[in-house]
């Protein structure tokens, strides 16, 4: 049902948006994987067969660059994956300015561009998917990342009021929040809390990255690709506007 069908994966140079971009070239898609970095993004897409855009999509021009790219060798979009984030921790009394507005853009403000360019397409042909990877702080909040967990929350704000648009043309718009998923930030992230705690890595996986979780286990990145892969199907056409929780029990409580 994928096949030949048009779709950028944003934030493709690794980690969920790569095992993505992995997925949609298995089913043979035309894939256009978008990142800054070049170096990456050429090496997966010769590996994959797919083309790749190179953007920094906390800019404007950007954004509208990789809809036009898309459109110039593809004559259209199919489906969008906005994947591309960053995380930062810290309190809010100390959080850089300038760090505010990146993340807002980066995470917010590009899904919004880059959903608004490709919709004329997927409007035209009646069909269309754009799945937003949220997080389960776009949902709940934590303490000390003020940043993620608004930019979060207005993704998920976004995906319903697309939804609502979307669906007398055939597009379904919906946000997928997992909890950690292992990816190389990640595993960074584990490596420096078992140090600075003075445990080992696998405990803070159960005992503090997974602490409000029923079920103590990373995410890995292809169970999210998989999400993705069914959100696309015919069978969930039906779904839209939702934000697909995987998190273990997480948000059960």
């Amino acid at each position: 049902m994928l096949k030949e069908k048009v779709c950028i994966v944003t934030g493709a140079a690794s980690g969920i948006g790569l095992a993505i971009a992995e997925m949609f070239a298995q089913e043979q898609c035309k894939v256009v994987m978008v990142d800054i970095n070049e170096e990456q993004l050429k090496a997966h897409c010769e590996r994959l067969n797919a083309t790749y855009v190179v953007a920094d999509l906390s800019k404007r021009a950007d954004c509208k660059n990789v809809v036009d790219q898309t459109v110039l060798r593809h004559n259209t979009v199919d489906v969008l994956v906005n994947v591309a984030g960053i995380q930062t921790v810290s309190p809010i009394e100390d959080f850089p300015e300038d760090k505010w507005d990146f993340m807002q853009a980066l995470m917010l403000t590009a899904p919004f561009l880059l959903t608004k360019y490709s919709w004329p397409f997927m409007k035209n042909q009646k069909w269309g998917r754009v799945i937003n990877l949220n997080s389960i702080h776009g949902l709940v909040a934590s303490e000390f990342k003020s940043a993620y967990v608004s930019a979060k929350h207005g993704l998920a704000g976004l995906t319903k009021t697309a939804a609502l648009e979307g669906g007398a043309y055939g597009i379904t718009v919906n946000s997928i929040c997992p909890s950690y998923v292992r990816t190389p930030l990640v595993d960074k992230q584990i490596t420096a809390q078992a140090a600075t705690h003075g445990i080992p890595e696998e405990e803070v996986i159960t005992k503090i990255m997974l602490a409000k979780a029923a079920v103590k286990k990373m995410l890995e990145p292809s169970e999210v690709a998989n999400v993705v892969k069914f959100l696309c199907a015919d069978e969930a056409a039906m779904i839209t506007g939702s934000t697909m929780t995987i998190d273990g029990g997480w948000t059960a409580a």
